[in-house]
């Protein structure tokens, strides 16, 4: 499992254990994988520091004395390092959307999701000028998205972002990507153009902010990223 790579062979089997057996205890793990409660102890408490488990008390100390009583469980974090089909229930989604109700249909998906993002982020961009939205903006997925930046130049401004949070899925299906496009565009009150993409092969995502192109926020919901880019936001 690739997702384990770095972790030791006691880690990995005691993560596995957990995760096919439930919640146990350090002697219960130590018998089971047949090594000493010491060693899994050792390996479980590091497992705790770094956030892959988390512990629970099973039994509380009486006031006659005694040490509580813990049984490790995974952690949301610890969950991740197996294998889950959220791109494919994505995708699942998206047709069945569009398969039920029709292009239409998705399509008044896509644009409730760019109103929820408006109504979330707007009330933190209003009276910035456009530079000052940029960087509130940056600084928004960056809580996020460590790989997102700004940069500028005589075309305009560009949001650069190195790091997809839903790669799989985009690629499957671009459309998704028109809700950060009119997203984008509805903040900033300006055109924006992706002039790169990771579907085209670039690595990236670049979107381009054009100053000298106003869009009338209140006008303007969304729009096919064709249509938003090229045409449909002026």
């Amino acid at each position: 499992m690739s997702a384990m790579g770095g972790f030791s062979d006691l880690q990995r089997s005691i993560l596995r254990l957990i995760k096919q057996t439930g919640p146990r205890t350090l002697h219960e793990m130590a018998e089971r994988l047949g090594v000493t409660v010491e060693a899994v102890r050792q390996q479980t408490l590091r497992l705790e520091r770094e956030g892959w488990v988390q512990r629970q008390v099973q039994r509380r100390p009486t006031p006659k004395g005694g040490r509580p009583s813990y049984r490790y469980s995974l952690t949301p974090a610890g969950e991740e390092l197996f294998p889950k089909d959220y791109d494919d229930l994505a995708v699942e989604i998206i047709d069945r959307v569009a398969g039920l109700f029709g292009p239409e249909g998705l399509h008044r998906v896509l644009t409730d999701m760019v109103e929820t993002r408006v109504r979330w982020w707007e009330p933190r961009l209003r009276g910035m000028s456009l530079e000052e939205r940029l960087a509130a903006l940056t600084a928004i997925y960056q809580d996020g998205d460590p790989y997102m930046r700004l940069e500028r130049d005589e075309r305009g401004y560009y949001l650069v972002e190195q790091n997809c949070p839903f790669l799989n899925v985009a690629l499957r299906r671009p459309v998704l990507c028109s809700v950060t496009v009119s997203t984008l565009t509805r903040l900033l009150g300006a055109r924006v153009i992706r002039e790169e993409r990771f579907q085209r092969g670039d690595g990236r995502c670049v979107f381009r902010v054009a100053p000298d192109r106003p869009v009338d926020p209140t006008a303007f919901r969304w729009a096919p990223e064709t249509d938003a880019s090229e045409s449909g936001a002026d």
